[in-house]
């Protein structure tokens, strides 16, 4: 079964479970495992929490999430177009960040990668970041 939506939201911070949630209503047609809907819930929201919090600097700006389901694969992009990441190979090292003084981990792009079996992340500083997704879910037991 193919199918894809998109969806367009405020950067506002109650929008991060909106995402979560609608993410989860996308793909339970495939049935997946508790861990498995965890798991792509948890790298939506830091997804989506990456945008709020370092591409707009908690300013109001547009996300984009967009999935699709093609088989039993899940791809997810997440676009912005904020402030960009100066340097993505920085970025995606653990406990990495720019906001300290906010008492962020720096763990948002690791725990993705953990949760996620393929993570891209692109950039142009003062144009945004895309970050695609991919996740093989299981089949039925």
């Amino acid at each position: 079964m193919n199918n894809k939506m998109k969806l367009v939201f405020s950067s506002k911070s109650e929008n991060e479970s909106f995402a979560r949630n609608v993410i989860s209503c996308f793909v339970l047609s495939l049935n997946p495992s508790l861990a498995e809907l965890s798991e792509i819930k948890t790298a939506v929201s830091e997804a989506v929490t990456n945008a709020i919090v370092h591409a707009y600097n908690h300013d109001i700006g547009e996300i984009v999430m967009e999935a699709e389901i093609i088989d039993r694969t899940l791809h997810i992009n997440i676009f912005d177009s904020g402030k960009g990441i100066e340097n993505i190979d920085k970025a995606l090292q653990p406990f990495y960040t720019t906001n300290a003084e906010e008492e962020r981990s720096g763990m948002g792009f690791t725990i993705m990668q953990s949760f996620m079996d393929k993570v891209v992340v692109e950039s142009n500083v003062g144009l945004g970041t895309k970050v695609y997704m991919t996740k093989l879910l299981k089949q039925d037991a």
